[in-house]
């Protein structure tokens, strides 16, 4: 009975083993044949190449007037004449306002009469020394008139008559530089005070926009650079600009302050927004389209293709220029990678190249 049981157990073990062997051997399908299965995912492809690459500097600012001045009204009274209104034009040296001159105009006469007193004293004083003038010591002769000068105030009525000469001057404020009017403060007939702001003269022909760039990139930028320059009122078209100065300083927020000079200010205002384009070209880098490079868990990978597969390639990247990206290590030059459908792409997965 003993055996007739073992024999028993022997035989379900047996129907058990072979059951368990089918299920595996169902189970195990070769990944060739699975990949065989699955349609091939149609992509579009790039060559990876060493070439020169344009890092594109990308940066905000105001534009400027590359000139700027105040007008200021030096001499005190009532404005009379304004013959200036905003946005006109002047050249440098055109009168732009006057003032009522009457006051002026008396300290001038007065400073003549105070003059021509002072040299007639002095011409009545020289006669008491007539025989010294005559001599032939002409250095004697200019210290004796050097002496009587001085002591009859012709010195001092001199330039009494040059400062009020100067302050008739003053009645009339002339444009420090040519540009267009901005901010008039007055009107005809105000009391202006010394030193009253007239006005702002602003040289819109040659503008400037003043942006800030990271500390990293303005080792790539230079003097005389070539830029872009787009207003935000017309972001269709650029301009062109050059880079005129680096403020040798970083900020607190490690900027640094780039002055780019448009040559061409047509239809732009001072104040007004734009954005600037520093083309900074690197030589022969190894280049890939952007989109070539996805992310994988905070990584970035290229996938290329190799026997009508997809490889996963983790690769360092570098500069970017909106359309190219460097990369730095992860491929070599002349691989063949993937552009489109690569987003969710997986490793050894089958591909068909498509064109265009």
């Amino acid at each position: 009975m003993s055996n007739y049981r073992i024999i028993l157990f022997a035989f379900f073990a047996s129907i058990l083993f072979s059951c368990k062997e089918e299920a595996e051997k169902q189970e195990e399908i070769p990944s060739e044949s699975f990949r065989n299965e699955v349609a091939a995912t149609e992509v579009k492809v790039a060559k990876a190449e060493n070439k020169s690459f344009d890092y594109l500097i990308n940066a905000t600012g105001k534009l400027e007037a590359s000139a700027q001045v105040k007008a200021l009204i030096e001499q005190p009274g009532y404005l009379i004449e304004l013959p200036i209104r905003e946005g006109q034009s002047v050249t440098k040296g055109q009168v732009i306002a006057k003032l009522d001159p009457t006051e002026a105009q008396i300290r001038l006469e007065k400073a003549r009469i105070a003059l021509r007193n002072a040299q007639a004293s002095y011409q009545n004083d020289k006669l008491g020394f007539q025989k010294d003038f005559e001599s032939g010591d002409a250095e004697r002769k200019a210290y004796l008139e050097e002496q009587l000068k001085a002591k009859n105030g012709v010195f001092l009525a001199e330039i009494e008559l040059k400062e009020a000469q100067l302050n008739l001057e003053r009645c009339q404020v002339k444009a420090p530089i040519s540009g267009k009017i901005a901010d008039l403060k007055f009107k005809e007939g105000s009391l202006i005070s010394s030193n009253a702001e007239l006005c702002e003269i602003l040289s819109t022909n040659s503008l400037e926009l003043k942006v800030k760039v990271l500390e990293s990139d303005i080792s790539m930028i230079s003097l005389n650079q070539k830029a872009e320059i787009y207003p935000i009122s017309n972001t269709s078209t650029a301009l062109e600009g050059r880079v005129t100065g680096i403020n040798p300083k970083v900020d607190e927020n490690g900027l640094v302050q780039v002055a780019i000079r448009l040559t061409s200010s047509q239809n732009l205002l001072p104040g007004m927004n734009a954005r600037a384009i520093i083309r900074a070209p690197q030589s022969n880098s190894l280049v890939v389209p952007k989109d070539a490079v996805v992310y994988r868990s905070g990584r970035a990978v290229v996938f290329t293709i190799e026997n009508n597969e997809s490889k996963w390639n983790y690769v360092e990247v570098g500069k970017d220029n909106g359309q190219e990206i460097e990369i730095l290590d992860g491929i070599t030059s002349g691989s063949t990678v993937i552009t489109t459908n690569n987003l969710q792409l997986a490793h050894q997965a089958p591909v068909q190249i498509v064109s265009e």
